[in-house]
């Protein structure tokens, strides 16, 4: 039952924000009655914190596996991927997760306060390894991050609420999810990523004849 009602409200989410979720409502998309949301939740507040905890908490539990290994790109690769996928298919929710942060919505500052620096310190741990490695140049963490986020995630989140809005281009809003939101081009895209980051390679030295 707590699943049917959990499930509602990632579908609901994305539309209302945490302001505009209706207990009601909720209770409505699942098909209970609402004295089942209130035996399992108790309240509206109690409700939303388990939907983003547990939505954040599958996701993590994939990225510190990815992450795990001897070799730091490799294991950032993985994760970058993890992440990647994860934006594509929550875009429309973490829009609205954003939404309500910058307008100062209590619950949403609460929820990326707590969570945030659990991912962000993954990823920074894999670039500072990768950087004592010598694989990749010593650019600074925050820079670093985000040039990973900008590359990987941004064509997801940002681009596509662009298409959805009529923004776009239309030489490019057609194809636009094709072209960024496929596994393959998320892959293609966090390969492109760690190559900006790696190391240049040494410049050969014309020999004089």
């Amino acid at each position: 039952m707590d699943a049917l009602l959990l499930q509602a409200g990632r579908e609901l989410f994305p539309e209302r924000g945490v302001h505009g979720l209706s207990v009601r409502k909720v209770a409505e998309r699942a098909g209970v009655n609402l004295g089942m949301f209130h035996y399992h939740f108790r309240s509206k507040h109690v409700f939303v914190q388990t939907l983003l905890q547990d939505l954040y908490d599958e996701m993590f539990a994939t990225l510190e596996l990815a992450a795990s290994g001897p070799a730091p790109v490799d294991a950032l690769r993985r994760a970058l991927n993890v992440l990647g996928r994860f934006a594509r298919d929550n875009a429309q929710l973490l829009r609205r997760l954003v939404a309500d942060a910058m307008a100062q919505e209590p619950l949403a500052l609460e929820f990326l306060r707590a969570n945030m620096p659990r991912h962000v310190g993954v990823m920074l741990n894999l670039v500072q390894s990768a950087q004592r490695a010598g694989t990749f140049r010593k650019v600074t963490p925050p820079q670093a991050i985000a040039f990973l986020a900008g590359s990987v995630a941004a064509p997801l989140v940002i681009g596509g609420g662009l298409r959805e809005r009529g923004v776009l281009p239309a030489s490019v809003a057609g194809s636009f999810m094709q072209a960024v939101a496929t596994d393959a081009a998320i892959a293609e895209r966090v390969d492109c990523a760690l190559a900006g980051l790696a190391v240049p390679a040494p410049r050969r030295t014309k020999v004089a004849r």
